[in-house]
């Protein structure tokens, strides 16, 4: 049985998109929201009254009007009210796509051998690629872990940054930089807090460790031992990246979270060092930063 399709478009006047049915004649909500995040149903445009009708939902299913769905161009439906905050960014509903300019994106966890063609040949399956590099330490030429990539499409920059990446042999992130801050923001921190850290774990090892997401710049374990380190990166991209993980070293999970500078948030981390229950320990943590 040869596939269907239904035409589908986020505005009447817009170039529609095929949309896979199902074999029963249905169409899932959830194929819908894979091409227009944040849809919650279709409409089209009768031919007889030339009013807007609804198409029927059904437990997220649609069902197809009662001549079936012809050729019409179906639009689609987002809640009432909803904001450019409530759906991810890569999304931008409600924006033309073709008004839309992309952006640099950064690739984090690149293999130190991963070279600039290499990224060009991965990315280019997914659509044109316009520029392309790998960051290197500028004595060394050696990669620092990270890199770059931009596309021609608005489309295909959404579709990167909506999937992990296998390259050489590791996962690697495709996310937006951080937008460039105003004199009145705190700087961006590329000191990371390594909660649950065992006695047997050190410096170099840690550092090691962290090099595969981006060039180490120190690594700090208090002493006494206090159950935790800092880890400083070059790039505030990678540090910030990492926080809210969970990595395994040397068997032991540990927790990455941010590291704010003393001037910022000063209770939020004495209420962090608190929870451990240790003064000891609190005075220690400030005394790093």
């Amino acid at each position: 049985m040869a596939e269907m399709y239904i035409r589908v478009a986020e505005e009447e006047n817009e170039e529609p998109m095929e949309i896979p049915s199902e074999d029963d004649g249905t169409v899932l909500l959830s194929t819908v929201a894979a091409q227009f995040p944040g849809a919650c149903g279709l409409r089209y445009r009768s031919p007889v009254s030339q009013c807007m009708r609804g198409v029927r939902l059904v437990e997220g299913v649609l069902h197809a009007p009662e001549n079936g769905w012809g050729n019409l161009v179906y639009v689609v439906n987002y809640p009432k009210g909803r904001k450019m905050d409530e759906i991810d960014a890569s999304s931008a509903t409600k924006i033309k796509r073709g008004d839309q300019k992309t952006s640099d994106l950064i690739v984090l966890g690149l293999p130190w051998k991963t070279t600039e063609q290499d990224l060009k040949d991965y990315f280019s399956t997914f659509g044109e690629v316009i520029m392309v590099q790998v960051k290197r330490d500028v004595k060394t030429g050696n990669s620092k872990g990270f890199g770059f990539v931009r596309f021609a499409e608005w489309e295909t920059q959404g579709k990167v940054m909506s999937q992990r990446h296998m390259i050489d042999g590791r996962w690697c992130d495709c996310k937006l930089p951080n937008s460039k801050q105003g004199p009145d923001e705190p700087m961006r921190s590329r000191k990371v807090f390594v909660g649950r850290c065992t006695e047997d774990i050190t410096a170099d090892e840690l550092r090691q460790f962290f090099m595969q997401y981006g060039e180490v710049t120190d690594v700090f374990i208090p002493k006494p031992f206090r159950a935790f380190a800092f880890v400083t990166f070059a790039d505030d991209q990678v540090a910030a990246s990492l926080c809210g993980e969970d990595l395994i070293i040397k068997g032991v999970s540990v927790h990455i979270s941010n590291a704010e500078p003393k001037h910022n948030n000063t209770r939020q981390m004495m209420e962090r060092a608190g929870r451990f229950g240790n003064a000891l320990f609190q005075s220690s943590f400030m005394e790093t930063l």
